[in-house]
């Protein structure tokens, strides 16, 4: 007879012996686990049957967490196939979520599902299946949420990077594209900090503005500079949402839009005289040897020194700071760490088998990188800082950058 749960229960419990306890507990297990068996065997232990389908194979010794302590368990083992027991993979107990914790790493460190199985088979957890790996992992969800969703404050963010990774998703019962938007900041205390993460169906310019709306309403202020590809509708959403902000096109991807404008053996003297660009020392000079580029592209790349002239403000927005952060700012370049480190995950896994698995492995590998990133040395100096809101808080800073322009254009006629 087993007592009905109430006080008195609780307080016989509490007043056993640990060694009783665990003594019961261990043999009530025993009892679970011959019994499963002999389901599986057809037949009892050492009983002759005609429907008998399998026999035992001695047993292997596992530890069992509990609440009144360790128990040492011996798991019966088949002769064909193997067994083991569905209730040592019970979420309620402490050794269930040490391995919901290997196995959702596991995953999270780029482990297909397969060798995920492989990985529980080797720890002796032979009856894992690739939902309960997905079940398993989906802890991970509770984290990555309270990240997403946490308050931005610790601006002004003078700096912002934007950028978006495709990804693969099955949906409707088809593979579709889909496209994972980041965004990553420099913070008051001049550290890199990622901002946000979101999933959506196409880089247009609805996706780019709820993006950016979301990351305002969470806080996001202070924004001088943003820095990003030429997606679409994005120069109009950072209007929108992030006035007074300047748009970086960055370098690196403009560069291999321009030198497909050219015949294939100029692209390396194109792309040399582009570089000249970003390495003077001044915003005159980069002025200045922006116009000197585009007039030694027209007389046999006219295309190509159009294209260049329409660029000229996209390209060189970073010329309004101070020289010490242009490194940082003219390109994506320092995203592109972070990009990787993602596509080495997600490679793994391929196909996704929806978009929240899509935000549970990525946001799980941002949390992680922001984690990282506390811990390093500042990405950018406090005076440098200062200096950038001071300058560009100046009211004359319109009038010195429209000062360089008219330079280059006086030095050109």
């Amino acid at each position: 007879m087993v007592p009905a749960a109430g006080e008195y229960l609780e307080d016989t419990l509490a007043a056993a012996s640990p060694d009783l306890l665990r003594t019961m507990i261990r043999e009530f297990a025993q009892r679970m686990m011959d019994a499963e068996v002999e389901q599986l065997c057809g037949a009892g232990y050492g009983e002759v049957s005609s429907e008998r389908v399998n026999t035992r194979n001695g047993y292997r010794a596992r530890p069992w967490d509990t609440r009144a302590g360790s128990i040492e368990l011996a798991v019966p083992r088949l002769r064909q196939g193997s067994y083991f027991p569905d209730f040592l993979l019970d979420k309620r107990r402490r050794a269930e979520r040490a391995l919901t914790s290997v196995v959702a790493t596991s995953y999270l460190l780029g482990v297909s599902t397969r060798r995920v199985e492989k990985l529980a088979e080797a720890m002796g957890i032979t009856s894992l299946s690739k939902s309960q790996v997905s079940a398993m992992a989906a802890e991970l969800d509770a984290m990555v949420e309270q990240f997403r969703s946490r308050p931005l404050d610790a601006g002004p963010y003078t700096f912002v990077w934007i950028d978006a990774l495709t990804q693969k998703v099955r949906e409707g019962g088809r593979t579709v594209s889909v496209h994972a938007l980041l965004a990553t900041g420099v913070n008051a205390d001049g550290q890199r900090e990622i901002l946000g993460l979101d999933v959506v169906s196409s880089e247009d310019g609805a996706g780019w503005l709820a993006f950016l709306r979301s990351l305002v309403a969470r806080g996001l202020s202070g924004v001088l500079m943003v820095t990003s590809d030429c997606h679409a509708g994005l120069r109009d959403a950072i209007a929108s949402t992030l006035p007074g902000a300047s748009w970086q096109r960055c370098r690196t991807h403009y560069a291999r839009n321009l030198i497909t404008r050219v015949p294939k053996s100029a692209q390396p003297w194109v792309a040399t005289m582009l570089r000249t660009v970003f390495e003077q020392p001044d915003a005159e000079s980069v002025y200045a040897q922006h116009r000197h580029v585009v007039q030694a592209l027209e007389a046999k790349y006219p295309k190509a020194a159009e294209h260049l002239d329409e660029a000229r403000d996209d390209i060189l927005a970073f010329a309004a700071f101070p020289k010490a952060v242009w490194r940082q700012t003219w390109s994506n370049n320092p995203q592109e760490r972070l990009n990787k480190e993602i596509r080495r995950r997600t490679d793994v896994v391929g196909i996704f088998p929806n978009r929240d698995s899509i935000i549970r492995l990525v946001g799980a590998v941002l949390a992680e990188q922001n984690d990282e990133w506390t811990e390093q040395r500042r990405y950018m100096g406090l005076e440098v800082l200062a200096e950038c809101r001071k300058n560009t808080a100046s009211p004359d800073l319109e009038n010195k950058t429209n000062d360089a322009k008219v330079t280059t254009e006086a030095i050109a006629s």
